[in-house]
């Protein structure tokens, strides 16, 4: 049975003095089922929610074991996917060990490396680390963690969507074997499946609750809207206090700095953070949000699991999220350790498809409101695929075989363009085309001869070169000069070691190419 106070779970008072001072009277679902077997250094797999709690639910069970211990050694480890996540959990550990003298560093990129060298070289008690730059300090002498006792992954499948997976394994190379791990994540994919089981030593499962759902307090609402309207409809919200202080997701950084900027134009105190923002404006746009000096916050997924707001009333969803991973996430931004809040979601017509697939995901329809002042639309079906024209569906498969000879390219009384013959070709085989295109205009239903030549023609044109009639041939090979003057040599009489010249020969060429050209030039 679940414990209902936190002095249930055998915490030191010095733990359990500093929980009451945060304010926490008992323990989630996830708490109350994974600090006991953390605490017996067992193995842990756990599947809860974002929002569950389940950062002091390893937070805890870590600085049990390590305050009766020497210090000056690095014994726990923390892999986060995010920056925001990393300093949020670094500011809990603080909170929960105030009493105690342990101390937690971060360990992320945006920053110079100075400091974080340095909690490397005097051994922090416990590191918080996203992968990239905890790579980067294994490249150096002084990063080694010989000592590490307690590994935690947290937030494993966001690293997953990240593409941080093959950083994370890379990170293990690094470690030594070490005594626990500590496995957190909101779903378990089969890629983060196939991690825990390589990793993990006969593991205390625990599910929460299902993945596939967001936290229960969180009332989800969907707001129809056109899409050029709805940064209005978010300022009329504001004004007239529907909605106070609220995370807003937008699908990039750009229209994240559109947005922002709209409503400090229109006095609405409003920050941004997305990847593009330095390290020192995020941490500054996150303090004036957490402090209440900024109402509202524009992120993108970004920071969807690394925010944790006390009493934040209101998720937006500027933009329908592509996943429904991605709206369980950030709908879990409010609603926290047992909570309520309003999930709020503008849908413009384009983007119902996406709605209907986060409904298939959730099990059921989400209510739908209307704003004054704010024109609706009724929801529309996904068009049927348009169907064929009736003359293009009983084509045949195999068109040109199909027609009748003389039509292949579909059209009755369609005349194929002649092509310009080949060099060396004779006027002959181009008058025989002539004719047989005028027998077509002629009488347009007679079919049209393959070449317009007999193969008693063929036989007699073989001895020409290319199957060319002989006229043709012995007119095209004669040198221009001399066919002016009507005489002159054929070129296959001459000797084999003369050749003329390459202009007169190019000449002779393009001149017998030419339509109407060689013995069709004579006749005229």
């Amino acid at each position: 049975m679940q414990p209902q106070t936190f002095s249930s779970l055998g915490l030191d008072p010095k733990i359990l003095r500093a929980i009451d001072e945060m304010g926490f009277d008992r323990p989630t679902p996830i708490q109350g089922k994974g600090v006991p077997p953390a605490l017996d250094g067992r193995d842990v797999l756990a599947c809860a929610m974002t929002g569950s709690g389940k950062t002091a639910a390893f937070v805890l069970p870590i600085i049990q074991r390590l305050m009766r211990k020497p210090r000056g050694t690095t014994r726990a480890l923390v892999l986060t996917p995010t920056r925001e996540l990393a300093a949020q959990i670094v500011e809990h550990f603080q909170s929960l060990a105030r009493f105690t003298q342990l101390r937690a560093a971060a360990v992320y990129g945006g920053v110079g490396m100075g400091p974080q060298e340095t909690a490397f070289r005097k051994g922090v008690d416990v590191l918080v680390a996203c992968p990239g730059r905890l790579l980067d300090h294994f490249s150096r002498p002084y990063a080694r963690l010989r000592g590490l006792e307690i590994l935690v992954l947290d937030e494993v499948d966001r690293m997953l969507d990240m593409g941080f997976l093959p950083d994370v394994k890379r990170v293990l190379r690094h470690l030594p074997d070490v005594d626990q791990h500590l496995f957190y994540s909101a779903t378990l994919p089969a890629p983060i499946a196939d991690l825990a089981r390589n990793i993990l030593n006969d593991p205390v499962p625990i599910e929460v609750e299902r993945p596939s759902k967001p936290a229960s307090g969180v009332t989800q609402t969907l707001w129809p809207v056109r899409e050029d309207r709805k940064r209005d409809l978010l300022l009329a919200m504001i004004e007239k206090g529907e909605v106070y202080n609220a995370l807003v997701f937008t699908r990039t950084k750009h229209r994240a700095n559109r947005l922002a900027q709209y409503l400090v134009r229109r006095g609405v105190a409003a920050e941004r953070i997305h990847g593009n923002r330095s390290q020192a404006q995020r941490t500054k746009a996150l303090a004036a949000f957490k402090s209440g000096k900024a109402q509202i916050l524009v992120a993108t997924d970004i920071a969807a699991r690394g925010i944790d707001v006390a009493e934040l009333t209101h998720v937006v969803n500027f933009d329908v999220p592509h996943l429904a991973e991605d709206y369980i996430h950030r709908v879990g931004r409010t609603a926290r350790a047992a909570r309520t809040g309003d999930a709020y979601t503008f849908v413009s017509p384009s983007e119902e498809a996406g709605i209907r697939t986060i409904e298939r995901a959730l099990g059921k329809r989400l209510p739908r409101e209307a704003f004054e002042g704010f024109e609706t639309y009724v929801p529309m079906e996904a068009p049927a695929e348009p169907q064929r024209p009736e003359r293009q569906a009983q084509r045949p498969s195999n068109h040109r075989q199909a027609c009748p000879q003389g039509k292949a390219g579909g059209g009755s009384g369609r005349r194929r363009r002649p092509s310009r013959g080949r060099a060396g070709q004779g006027g002959a085989a181009q008058g025989e085309r002539s004719r047989s295109h005028g027998a077509k205009e002629h009488g347009r239903g007679e079919p049209r001869r393959a070449e317009g030549r007999s193969d008693a023609g063929r036989t007699q044109q073989g001895a020409g070169r290319k199957g060319r009639p002989q006229e043709a041939q012995a007119r095209s090979d004669r040198p221009r000069k001399a066919r002016a003057q009507g005489g002159g040599e054929p070129r296959g009489d001459r000797p084999s070691g003369l050749k003329g010249p390459k202009r007169r020969r190019t000449r002779t060429r393009n001149q017998a190419s030419r339509p109407g050209g060689g013995a069709g030039a004579a006749r005229r």
